[in-house]
């Protein structure tokens, strides 16, 4: 007789698909679905063996012949901003975050879209609609948060009533151990403020406060250089066949 563990997630591994990150690569991945009572304990132990979340589903990199994808987490307490990351938030400080409920907003998808019409037009994510991203933010069964960045007003220390023009959003998952950054998007027309570098830092900063010791930033792709970005937060550790291991460079 075969008993049935409903508790126990069963895992699937998808077909092969052209890598989005190195070109001439094929990529699978391996996925569980995050649901019930326990998805977010489920989630902080899957995350601890490199899964990322989206939606209410959990995946990790299964490639057959590449393992350029490597898990990396920013050590919090140790982290300290070069000199060009103060430039950074010196250059927002005009910018107040606030950490919400994940509700999507129509404000929040017209800068989504202006966001990938310029940046990845030609990506996977480029025929989403309004209910697709609505699904993106709201299709979560973990302690997912919604940071929205915006021009500070007169009184925006007072009331969130005052505060101005959504410029910078981020998706994240407040887990046992850390901040995980699910997806974040902003204003293409500001680049000049360098928004990406901005909510990371701001992330550490949010991650330290809740007393978490680190900030997941998903996936370094060795030898793809939209992923550069990520290796500059020092200290930080990618996890490796032996476990988590702090990167020397």
């Amino acid at each position: 007789m075969t008993v049935h563990h409903p508790q126990t997630p069963q895992f699937f591994l998808t077909s092969p698909s052209p890598c989005p990150y190195l070109p001439g690569q094929s990529e699978r991945k391996v996925f569980t679905h995050l649901t019930g009572e326990r998805a977010p304990s489920l989630l902080d132990l899957l995350s601890q063996g490199g899964f990322r979340r989206s939606q209410n589903i959990a995946y990790r990199p299964a490639c057959e012949r590449c393992r350029a994808c490597v898990s990396v987490r920013i050590l919090v307490d140790e982290f300290q901003p070069t000199r060009s990351m103060r430039r950074v938030a010196t250059r927002n400080r005009d910018l107040i975050g606030r950490m919400d409920q994940a509700e999507p907003s129509s404000e929040q998808y017209s800068l989504f879209r202006r966001y990938l019409d310029h940046r990845h037009a030609e990506g996977g994510m480029a025929e989403m609609s309004v209910l697709d991203y609505a699904m993106m933010v709201e299709d979560s069964q973990v302690d997912t948060r919604l940071v929205q960045y915006r021009r500070r007003g007169a009184d925006s220390a007072f009331s969130p009533h005052s505060d101005g023009e959504l410029v910078a959003v981020a998706l994240s998952d407040v887990m046992a151990d850390g901040v995980s950054m699910v997806y974040s998007f902003f204003e293409p027309d500001e680049s000049e403020r360098s928004l990406g570098t901005f909510m990371i830092l701001d992330h550490i900063e949010r991650a330290r406060k809740l007393g978490l010791p680190y900030l997941y930033l998903g996936y370094w792709v060795n030898g793809s250089r939209k992923m550069d970005y990520k290796i500059r937060f020092r200290p930080q550790e990618h996890l490796m066949p032996k476990g988590w291991e702090r990167y020397e460079g």
